[in-house]
């Protein structure tokens, strides 16, 4: 049973405009301000080897998330009800280059998944996660229309509907992956079927959701066990819940044992802050600051210090359902709905990896995590989220 009545109708009263969630806004803000803080302890050893500037990943990051809050309050300002109409060209761009990076990209150890404009890379994987939420929510939220007869409607459901979304989503998760970006795509496969899910409310419904997760588990199956290196990292983790312990600690297993040994030494309470001792290289390349981000939280700052992390994400999550049970509309509810668990899942996504509780995959930590297009994107996602809060019928 969805979280809305498909009945209810946008009421005068509900579609006034009142203030943003500010308890959603200022968790937010604690992100941001402590994301900087931890990227700095991470980034310091690589920035001074890279750039002689301990300081430049702060700047290059706080820039962007200048850009970002830009972005969001332009998303903040215009009223989503109207970004329907930007949607399909939205797609197509975006759709492009994802084909276009492909060809055109810049390689980077063996992936495919950026541009280069000048200086700056680009991602368009990470563009494509709002972009794609928006799509679905537009299309999902206009109603549907009634049939007689039970076959009429299984018919219309699983060819019109399902099988529109099933190669839809296919598509743009088989672009992802051919990058390739097997974290990304499950991103992007799990949110859309939350948001597919919570559409409806019909047996007929369910048995489509149903059949979207075992389509799915086989694909990301296959996906998952075809790649030598994926396999390699699912080998690894598997071995370490059997044993205890990571094998091939100069291999396969080397960046799982360096985060490891960064969290044990963490302990409960942390070494300090500046106290890290695996951001001195030992963790692969830039990971420190971007897919290993986490790790050195725990680190510095023990498991107080991700626990109190994971409760404020958790009451975000609570922030963002409670903006999408309060919207005046559908679009708003599907909308607020899948922008709050696209960003915590990947949250947990991240974690998860860096716990060991599910194989390494490199997804970012959204508001702590170096990099402009997640940055941009999760910023004008949050604009977006405010900006339905504005119409919500309580505050």
């Amino acid at each position: 049973m969805p979280f809305w009545k498909s009945s209810e109708k946008v009421s005068k009263k509900n579609s006034k405009k009142r203030q943003p969630d500010y308890i959603l806004l200022t968790i937010v803000g604690i992100f941001l301000t402590f994301g900087l803080i931890m990227l700095f302890e991470a980034s310091i050893y690589r920035a001074e080897e890279y750039f002689h500037d301990k300081f430049y990943f702060v700047k290059q990051q706080f820039l962007w998330i200048v850009l970002g809050v830009g972005a969001g309050c332009i998303f903040y300002l215009w009223d989503y009800r109207k970004l329907s109409k930007l949607v399909i060209p939205a797609m197509i761009a975006n759709v492009v280059l994802l084909i276009a990076v492909l060809i055109f990209g810049t390689e980077i150890n063996g992936s495919k998944r950026w541009f280069y404009v000048g200086p700056i890379p680009v991602q368009p994987a990470e563009f494509i996660k709002p972009i794609f939420i928006l799509y679905l929510c537009s299309w999902l939220s206009k109603e549907k229309k009634t049939y007689k007869t039970f076959k009429e409607a299984i018919r219309y459901h699983f060819i019109y509907e399902l099988g529109s979304f099933l190669a839809l989503l296919g598509f743009i998760g088989g672009l992802v992956i051919l990058e390739p970006d097997l974290g990304t795509t499950i991103v992007i496969g799990v949110t859309a079927f939350i948001i597919y899910f919570t559409s409806g409310k019909d047996y007929i419904h369910s048995l489509g959701s149903i059949l979207i997760v075992i389509v799915g588990g086989i694909l990301g199956l296959a996906a998952a066990l075809l790649a030598p290196y994926r396999l390699d990292r699912i080998r690894t983790f598997v071995q370490l819940l059997q044993t205890g312990k990571v094998t091939d600690p100069t291999g396969s297993g080397y960046q799982m044992q360096q985060i490891l040994i960064g969290i044990g030494s963490g302990g409960f309470w942390g070494k300090g802050f500046g106290q890290s001792g695996q951001r001195w290289g030992y963790l692969v390349e830039i990971t420190a600051f971007t897919d290993s981000i986490f790790a050195i939280i725990l680190e510095e700052l023990g498991m107080i210090g991700g626990v109190v992390l994971i409760m404020l994400f958790l009451i975000f999550l609570a922030r963002a359902y409670r903006i999408a049970m309060n919207a005046p509309d559908r679009l708003g509810q599907l909308l607020a709905g899948g922008i709050g668990f696209w960003l915590v899942f990947q949250a947990f996504m991240h974690m998860g990896a860096n716990v060991a509780l599910i194989p390494l995959t490199g997804v970012p930590l959204p508001f702590f995590t170096y990099g402009g297009s997640s940055t941009l994107v999760t910023l004008a996602a949050i604009g977006i989220l405010l900006n339905i809060s504005k119409y919500s019928a309580e505050n």
